[in-house]
């Protein structure tokens, strides 16, 4: 593997810019085969601010630098506001038709240009070049989607009048005006697209922070969307601790929008509720499957691999929680050990590893700290269950856990790690009622050989979205759907009409005609509400 010496942090000439010391055309991270410094300092340029400061983030396949980042001042995120407030009223007039094609020509662009964002993502967060293809394609999808519904979901739209062809009712939609996004690290490229593109086409300006960790993957975006046609400043991104800009995020947006931990979220929801805003927040999760009786072994085994150890398991809808009835409870067990013991874990820029690494010595020591808690507290590791260095400094091994008790951390936290706990059932309405013993309630899967039956089990599991003979993808690839979660798995939804309508305010225009809602000049007032409570009645029959 390729290895650079570790470069040095220094200020550009105009003191504005930080770069980093070294061979600019060595790669980045020093993974082989990925964009150059000098290309990840050009998207670099894209932040807004970062006079001051700099973080150099590390990457997960190597453990060495990848590119210094410039991070934002509070006051100059305050700044970012103003500018994207002056820009947001020239794009709100721009006409939805012009706002859909724009977003038609980045579709096409996230799929032409698709191997450097490819390569972006896994050097940044360490996942597979399969899970990284996932955020290429649900970020067009996104795109797609809302180049081609933006203008019927915002459209004016007609609402019966309280008299029928006396009073006309319009419902309008607003842009809220200047919309605060923060993406988490896990999902780079698909989170941003799929809440910064509709707030974008609802005619917003956008201040976006991506975390530090895979920030380059969201500049990459956002410069493909200059070339698709986004004017100047419409979006704009900056880099910070939460600790340093996320007041000024609260303090200016028209409405806020978040994905991270349920903790956080909490936090930022309280203040952002003093300032009597709307938001949206997709949080954490402990996902449950239910194999039914019914299901097929072999089947439900391989959808759970997917399930639970796409992107090393650091997704908000793969799967912790396994629930599999008592009579194909050994079977299942077995198929998905051997399964999972399969997997080809690897740190290339290509598609030969099935799993990649952790992102985060932090992710790491969570993974490894519930394994062990399990296993002492007497858990059986299945398969898997510890570090492989020889790999890379953050892989783990996907694992498969049988006798977890509540007294376990895995039990009931959320673990964001390749770790999943198998459990037996005698009913399915056991089943249902332990899948629905969280407080979170985000995604879940439900496997069998009977569509009706896997639909009406699925439609008694309290969660956002739940697939059936799925684990999360064919949910989260339904764009026309809303998406998120139950409890403390968030508020609002992302996707579908309320993926865009959130960044909008809704107004009613009502106009009447001839007939007065008041009695007439010399009418009984007592008279005319019989005459109106009598009307209400009609109304009510004509109208069933």
């Amino acid at each position: 593997m390729t290895s650079t010496a570790k470069p040095s942090v220094t200020m550009g000439t105009n003191g504005t810019q930080p770069v980093v010391d070294g061979d600019p055309t060595q790669p980045i991270g020093g993974v082989p085969g990925a964009p150059s410094v000098a290309r990840a300092q050009i998207l670099t340029t894209r932040v807004v601010g970062g006079r001051a400061d700099a973080v150099t983030m590390t990457a997960p396949f190597t453990g060495q630098p990848i590119v210094s980042l410039p991070q934002a001042s509070d006051a100059e995120a305050r700044v970012a506001f103003d500018v994207a407030r002056q820009a947001q009223r020239s794009w709100a007039a721009t006409p939805v038709a012009e706002r859909q094609e724009f977003l038609g020509r980045l579709m096409r662009l996230i799929l032409d240009h698709q191997d450097e964002a490819l390569d972006l993502i896994q050097v940044e967060s360490g996942k597979s070049r399969m899970d990284a293809y996932d955020e290429v394609a649900g970020s067009a999808l996104a795109a797609s989607y809302y180049a081609r519904t933006a203008a019927k979901h915002l459209g004016a739209r007609r609402r019966a009048g309280v008299f029928p062809l006396l009073t006309k009712t319009t419902e309008l939609r607003h842009p809220r005006g200047v919309v605060g996004i923060i993406t988490p690290w896990n999902y780079p490229l698909v989170l941003t697209a799929m809440d910064v593109l509709p707030a974008l086409a609802a005619g917003n300006a956008v201040v976006h922070k991506p975390d530090n960790q895979t920030a380059l993957s969201a500049l990459w975006l956002h410069e493909l969307a200059a070339k698709a046609g986004l004017p100047d400043r419409v979006w704009q991104v900056v880099l910070g601790r939460g600790s340093v800009i996320g007041q000024a995020l609260i303090d200016e947006s028209d409405y806020f929008a978040f994905t991270g931990s349920t903790a956080t979220g909490k936090q930022l929801a309280g203040q952002v509720a003093q300032r009597l805003r709307g938001y949206s927040m997709e949080l954490g999760g402990k996902n449950p499957m239910i194999v039914l009786p019914d299901a097929k072994v072999d089947s439900a085994a391989a959808g759970a691999v997917t399930a639970c150890f796409a992107n090393a398991g650091q997704i908000c809808v793969g799967v912790e929680r396994i629930y599999v009835h008592e009579s194909q409870y050994e079977d299942f067990c077995r198929a998905l050990a051997a399964k999972t013991a399969s997997l080809r874990l690897g740190a290339a820029l290509d598609y030969s590893a099935e799993v990649g690494s952790l992102t985060s010595a932090g992710q790491l020591a969570t993974t490894t700290e519930h394994v062990e808690d399990a296993r002492r507290k007497g858990a059986e590791v299945l398969t898997g269950g510890r570090p492989r260095p020889d790999i890379g400094p953050l892989f783990y091994e996907p694992t498969v856990l049988t006798g977890v008790t509540p007294d376990m951390k895995a039990y009931a936290e959320e673990t964001f790690g390749p770790v999943v706990s198998v459990y037996s059932y005698s009913d399915v309405d056991e089943a249902i009622t332990r899948a629905n013993d969280t407080e979170y309630g985000l995604n879940a899967s439900v496997w069998t050989s009977s569509p009706r039956f896997g639909r009406e089990v699925a439609a008694r599991i309290r969660a956002g979205t739940v697939n059936v003979n799925e684990g999360f993808a064919a949910s989260f690839g339904s764009i026309d759907a809303p998406m998120g979660g139950f409890g403390e798995s968030g508020v609002g939804r992302r996707n579908g009409a309320d993926g865009i309508q959130r960044f909008t305010e809704v107004q009613t225009i009502a106009l009447q005609r001839g007939l007065k809602l008041r009695p007439f000049k010399g009418m009984p007032a007592k008279l005319w509400a019989a005459l109106l409570s009598r009307g209400v009645k009609v109304l009510h029959q004509l109208r069933r």
